[in-house]
């Protein structure tokens, strides 16, 4: 297992937490009540089920945390020493321990007092029985507390450790406090370390991830390491130290050159060559940092030779700055590229290396005979190998272009791979629908209109269309009337349109109109009228040579006389008149007045017809169906029989 959460582990209560939590879920789950007058085995199975049921709570809360917590025998020999280095690997495995011999204390209580509950003869033995071992159950747990306290402190420092995969690809960075190992972890990753101007500010392990050539890197930052005895280091140094050992990693050991880390450069070569046996088998990189203060030509010439004999035993020394990102992405290239190779030449010496090439088998064919077959190269493959070897390119249609400028057009058809070449730039048949167009089109059109236009010209010089007829000569008397009686409509409606537009004076109804006639006829002592007075008279719809319409407006011209005793060429008012622009919507489209009679009494017929079979709707209330089924109809019991 190559990844470890330890987040996940539950929280470590205390001793006196711990006993509440199991006494309060043993009451709650538990029967409560039980009576003196009650069978003696039935006493004892409900005391004996509390004792069980409390040792159950007991041993599934402790061994949960005995599987929780890591073991140091069975995890990565990296966290084993980190957790050493942190925890004290005695402490912890003596605490782990003495929970697992009071989870078996427990258990052993538990199967004594079963036992002796067998034995008891009353209901105040079996409380007893009961009440003690419960009790011995608690005070093995509060012999516990200061191991739970314990396990508490590791479970949440352990929660804090950053997650960090010891077989996956890394970056680790290590060197003097305040040479620039966060810095360059910022720069290069996603974390956001702290960093100050002071030594140790990183006090403990932090993991950034970057990515490069698709592959997912872990860049681990270390905390300072100073260059005294290992058995003077302290916990922050041995932190580093530990991820040395271990990781299979690219080690970045880093170096202030200009010496504002409060180390000179002999300390810091010093350290590298205490820690060097810790790089055994590992890629390992020498950064200069801090180059934008002092330039690696700038450094005394001992140290320079120092780094000239390291250059030489095969360890690469860069120039960087993480304050102006110089040699940055040199380094992380070089560094990634050297980590890929040496991990590839690892699993080549490992076993898994001998499986893979056992099963790779590179034929090599033998020859068949003694004649020699050299390979066979096309002559266009060929010549364009050549054109490219004497830099003679073929040309290409943008040079064309720029040869021919304006006048260049795009010939597409030059490319097509055609059969018959002289069939290239033949025209393409138009299809539709499946058919060709061509074969739709006469060949002889054009002679043809050629042909009618020289015929129509004989025509017009022959002076057949000279001779113009009158249109209406070929109308009957009764077809000219109305057409007249159209036109003067069209007249009326065109001149009431005017009126109506350009008076101002508003217009009165039409029953308005006729009583304020009636009133002007009424005065006039010397005329008396009929009750068929205030009807117009349509009959005499054509004047008498039948081309226009008596239409009058206001009163009549000609009234008819109806006064008793006088003349009746003497002229009356009519009661009512009709709007000269408007046709009756009963007699419209009927000119004679037999026509409208039989009208009206189809009408009346079909409005009979009509009233005689029309249907009840929503508003009639009468009930066509003397007995509803619906209020008359089911089984009727002893009550009412007028609804169901």
């Amino acid at each position: 297992m190559s990844h470890y959460n330890f987040k996940k582990i539950t929280v470590v209560p205390t001793a006196k937490d711990f006993i509440d939590v199991v006494l309060s879920k043993t009451q709650r789950k538990t029967p409560t009540v039980v009576h003196r007058q009650y069978r003696i085995g039935r006493i004892r199975t409900f005391y004996t089920r509390k004792i069980k049921f409390t040792q159950q709570n007991c041993h599934d809360k402790l061994s949960n945390i005995l599987l929780e917590f890591p073991k140091l025998d069975d995890v990565h020999p990296f966290y084993a020493d980190l957790m050493n280095v942190l925890y004290d690997r005695d402490h912890y495995k003596l605490a782990l321990g003495q929970i697992n011999t009071a989870l078996h204390l427990i258990d052993n209580v538990s199967k004594d007092y079963v036992r002796l509950m067998k034995f008891s003869d009353s209901l105040y033995r079996c409380k007893q029985l009961k009440r003690a071992a419960l009790g011995r159950m608690c005070t093995i747990m509060k012999r516990q507390n200061q191991s739970l306290q314990y396990l508490e402190q590791v479970r949440q420092h352990l929660s804090r450790l950053p997650t960090i995969d010891p077989n996956t690809r890394t970056l680790l960075l290590c060197g003097f406090p305040n040479v620039g190992k966060s810095s360059f972890m910022n720069k290069m990753t996603r974390a956001d370390v702290e960093v100050q101007p002071y030594a140790f500010t990183t006090k403990s392990l932090f993991v950034g991830h970057m990515d490069y050539r698709y592959l997912r890197w872990q860049v681990v930052d270390t905390p300072g390491i100073l260059d005294h005895a290992l058995e003077e280091r302290n916990t922050i140094e041995m932190q580093a130290i530990t991820a040395l050992a271990h990781l299979r990693a690219a080690v970045l050991f880093l170096l202030d050159g200009s010496e504002q880390c409060g180390h000179s450069m002999e300390e810091q070569l010093s350290l590298f060559a205490s820690l060097r046996p810790l790089f055994a088998n590992k890629p390992i990189l020498l950064l200069l940092n801090k180059i934008d203060v002092r330039r690696p030509d700038e450094l005394s010439a001992e140290h320079q030779a120092k780094l000239k004999e390291l250059v030489d035993s095969g360890i690469p020394v860069m120039p960087i700055s993480t304050m102006t990102e110089e040699g940055l992405a040199t380094c992380k290239t070089d560094a990634c590229d050297r980590l890929l190779a040496y991990r590839v030449d690892t699993k080549l010496r490992g076993k898994k290396g001998t499986s893979i090439t056992s099963r790779l088998h590179l034929a090599q064919p033998a020859p068949r005979d003694q004649k020699q077959r050299p390979p066979c190269i096309p002559a266009a493959v060929a010549a364009k190998r050549e054109a490219m070897t004497t830099g003679d390119k073929s040309r290409t249609l943008r040079d064309e272009e720029v040869d021919a400028g304006e006048e260049w057009v795009l010939d597409l058809r030059r490319e097509y791979n055609l059969k018959n070449e002289e069939e290239r730039y033949d025209v393409m048949p138009e299809i539709i629908d499946g058919k060709n167009i061509a074969d739709f089109i006469d060949e002889d059109i054009a002679r043809r209109l050629d042909e009618l236009e020289e015929e129509e010209g004989l025509r017009e010089e022959a002076g057949e269309y000279e001779e113009e007829q009158d249109p209406n000569e070929a109308l009957t008397l009764q077809t000219r009337r109305q057409v007249a009686a159209i036109r003067h409509q069209r007249q009326l409606i065109r001149r009431n349109r005017i009126d109506k537009h350009t008076r101002n004076h508003p217009v009165a109804p039409r029953k308005l109109r006729i009583r304020q006639e009636a009133a002007e006829a009424a005065a006039d002592d010397n005329y008396e009228y009929d009750d068929d007075d205030m009807d117009m008279d349509t009959s005499d719809i054509l004047d008498e040579e039948g081309f226009g319409r008596k239409r009058k407006r206001g009163r009549s011209e000609t009234p008819r006389p109806t006064k008793r005793g006088r003349d009746s060429s003497k002229s009356r008012v009519r009661s009512a008149s009709r709007s000269s622009s408007r046709v009756p919507r009963d007699v419209s489209g009927l000119s004679r007045t037999a026509d409208k009679t039989v009208a009206n009494k189809k009408a009346k017929l079909v409005q009979r017809k009509f009233i005689r079979h029309g249907k009840a709707g929503e508003a009639d209330r009468h009930i066509a169906t003397k007995m509803p089924k619906h209020l008359f109809s089911g089984k009727r019991g002893m009550g009412k029989t007028d609804r169901r």
